[in-house]
């Protein structure tokens, strides 16, 4: 079996170098590769992609031994039909390590036909460090390289209207372009760099909000063997993700004419707001997720799909979704009715193994970003408690009181304060002592939830059943 590389798999496309993308992980080559990729073969958006390695180590290495090549195989449900495809990917031309290489990295500035930022640095990676210098080789923190990339630019071309860049950050916090331009502005304030400079910065390039969805679970080493007969290369990098993507990016229709991955049938929307989407994935995804899990935990299941699939347990997750958080979105029904139905469909992914004791790390903190907006907003809208959430919640209270499941133990992972607080309040066996202390507990929800109307009660009820 011969060496993946651009010799061997002579199908390979050399494409011209548009995109500079922070961040060699899996993630970015099985979400933002994969539909350059795409775009690439259905209209022709010939754009290939440096990638630069955002920390000391990494992966470019490796990336550069198979000349950027690398799989990816997708694998879920597809509007009812299990697809498991395997598609070599072809948009790195290079990897870049700015450490060691320096000089080249600048040296992307200096290309007149580069246009795109991408990034995927991770939550931490957008950070301002005031130790960073202008003339560090390079900086340390990701907006402090960027902004060292952005000035030589700006030098090299002349403040250049038409040489600006746009910058699509794909960490996963809310208004991630916000807060990376808020970064960018304090390392031009604190190397004074000039107001010619962030007059450019502001106008001739664009800093846009991003939302990414697609589970990655990463290198399948479970059916590696398998997958390396089927393409008969020796492809360290293969990566494997799920068929289902959503880009939602917060930009103009001009952005969107430059980057046309509409066009070419991938599931990316540039909108006016990314508020509403994200809305949307927190209450439709995350939402069910956390209550989910405690409830069929309890009830003997030990993945999500096997929740999804249960009968009862099946019937309790839709009506979560459909009747209890769906109503307290704004985005049209329709719309939230097709994402809901995307959703249960990854839920049900035969090819993923998602068990639930890792989605119930830390409960407490999710249910109040996740369910608790959805359950106020329910008992506004309709007069009464979402009966499923508030199930939820008895579910967590009950998994935080520890114990045994059959064989297995049951060890809750939070935050130290919380954890203890649960122990004591179990230790009463008094349900209406431990509901009204968890909901009393104001630095875990920021108020005293014993004063939504009815919620004491019936969490009560819920936990005496």
């Amino acid at each position: 079996m011969e060496n993946l590389n651009r010799k061997t798999a002579k199908e390979a496309k050399l494409y011209p170098e548009r995109i500079i993308q922070f961040g060699e992980g899996n993630f970015l080559r099985a979400f933002v590769d994969w539909i350059v990729y795409n775009m690439n073969q259905k209209v022709d958006f010939n754009t290939g992609v440096v990638v630069v390695q955002p920390l000391p180590t990494g992966m470019v290495d490796l990336l550069n031994e198979q000349d950027g090549l690398y799989h990816v195989n997708l694998q879920g449900i597809d509007r009812g039909k299990t697809v498991d495809s395997i598609e070599l990917i072809d948009v790195i031309t290079r990897g870049i390590n700015p450490y060691s290489q320096f000089d080249a990295y600048m040296k992307l500035a200096e290309n007149p036909d580069m246009r795109f930022v991408i990034s995927n640095t991770t939550e931490a990676g957008i950070a301002f460090d005031k130790t960073c210098q202008l003339d560090d080789k390079p900086a340390k923190s990701y907006p402090g390289k960027l902004t060292q990339l952005l000035y030589h630019r700006y030098k090299t071309f002349n403040g250049a209207a038409d040489k600006g860049w746009l910058i699509f950050p794909c960490e996963l916090i809310f208004h991630n372009g916000t807060e990376l331009k808020k970064c960018i502005h304090k390392y031009i304030k604190l190397w004074n760099l000039g107001d010619d400079f962030l007059k450019w910065f502001d106008t001739a390039c664009g800093v846009y909000c991003t939302l990414v969805d697609r589970i990655v679970p990463g290198y399948p080493k479970d059916t590696i063997n398998e997958i390396l007969d089927k393409i008969q290369f020796n492809d360290k990098l293969v990566v494997k993700a799920e068929i289902f993507h959503l880009w939602v990016i917060e930009a103009p229709e001009s952005v969107a004419a430059e980057f046309p991955a509409e066009k070419a049938g991938l599931n990316v929307l540039f909108v006016p707001s990314e508020k509403p989407y994200h809305d949307r994935k927190v209450t439709l995804l995350n939402g069910p997720h956390t209550v989910l899990s405690p409830v069929g935990y309890l009830a003997g299941k030990d993945t999500v799909r096997e929740i999804v699939e249960d009968p009862i347990l099946g019937n309790y997750v839709h009506q979560v979704m459909y009747d209890e958080l769906l109503p307290t979105l704004d985005l049209p029904k329709a719309e939230l009715e097709q994402y809901a139905g995307d959703v249960l469909d990854r839920f049900r992914n035969p090819f993923v193994k998602h068990f639930v004791t890792s989605i119930m790390l830390n409960s407490f903190p999710k249910y109040k970003t996740r369910d608790l907006p959805g359950l106020k907003i329910y008992l506004e809208r309709t007069g009464e408690l979402p009966s499923g959430l508030v199930q939820g919640l008895a579910a967590i209270i009950k998994y935080y009181k520890g114990g045994k499941r059959g064989a297995d133990e049951i060890v809750p992972n939070d935050d130290p304060a919380i954890l203890h607080l649960l122990t004591e309040l179990w230790k009463s066996n008094d349900v209406t002592k431990v509901a009204t202390g968890v909901l009393a507990a104001d630095f875990i929800w920021g108020e005293n939830l014993n004063k939504i109307p009815g919620l004491t009660e019936k969490l009560i009820a819920s936990l005496q059943a």
